[in-house]
């Protein structure tokens, strides 16, 4: 009986696994194929954002979220990179989602206030993977954040605001995606409109200090984090400030 019960659950690990949330995939890594194509369409090099573009090809956005929506990733079939690649584009595809959707607002933080009892856009649960409801809450902060120990997401990561990082003009996939989390991060610093950083003092985006706990988990201290990535070094006693956030639509 004792084998029987090992053989059985041998086979139910084999074609499925249960991730925090409490789902089970047995889902294969999937293309993100569409989604480049879209990103590249509508997106400029500022990733800055034709929202209006995104509307006019919202049949091919709906086929890449059908795609994310019927394949939630997880441990038996899918590698580390490739979950967190999933993730990162399925947060980014589903704001611009929630931005059409409400189009036209002025900035994101606009969207809740008319959908009872939501406090933030990010707390509306539009999303559903495998018959599971998330919001951009659960997928940054419970999923990404939480089983991932990579602080460059938060450079990948864009919640549609002229203060948040680019928004990428490609997808991000497995087997590029330590580069291109290092393009983000090189960027994001050396970017006057998100960082000024000099020898003696840095005014940071507002993302150094809302989630410093993650970047000193990555280095002894905010001034080696901002180090890795910028051109301009900040000496260790340098003063830092943090920049004004603005959550005006990220729109071309």
């Amino acid at each position: 009986m004792n084998r029987l019960l090992i053989l059985f659950f041998i086979s139910f690990c084999s074609v499925g696994c249960t991730d925090a949330s409490g789902v089970i995939s047995t889902s294969e890594p999937v293309s993100h194929a569409i989604w480049d194509g879209l990103l590249k369409k509508h997106v400029n090099e500022k990733g800055m954002v034709n929202y209006k573009g995104f509307i006019s090809d919202s049949l091919e956005l709906n086929k890449y979220l059908a795609i994310l929506e019927s394949n939630h990733p997880n441990k038996a079939n899918w590698g580390k990179d490739q979950q967190l690649a999933y993730w990162i584009n399925a947060y980014n595809a589903f704001t611009i989602r929630l931005i059409i959707r409400n189009y036209p607002v002025e900035s994101i933080k606009d969207i809740a206030g008319g959908i009872p009892f939501i406090n933030t856009p990010w707390d509306v649960k539009f999303i559903n993977i495998e018959n599971e409801n998330y919001d951009l809450n659960n997928i940054e902060h419970g999923i990404i954040r939480k089983d991932f120990n990579e602080p460059r997401i938060h450079f990948a990561l864009v919640c549609a605001a002229v203060s948040c990082p680019r928004l990428r003009r490609e997808a991000y996939t497995a087997a590029q995606l330590d580069s291109q989390l290092n393009e983000e991060a090189v960027y994001f610093f050396n970017n006057p409109e998100k960082n000024k950083v000099s020898a003696k003092s840095a005014d940071l985006s507002k993302l150094m200090k809302w989630y410093r706990g993650d970047f000193k988990d990555a280095a002894p201290d905010i001034v080696t984090y901002v180090n890795r990535y910028s051109k301009t070094k900040m000496d260790s006693d340098a003063d830092i400030n943090y920049l004004d956030y603005s959550w005006e639509l990220n729109e071309q």
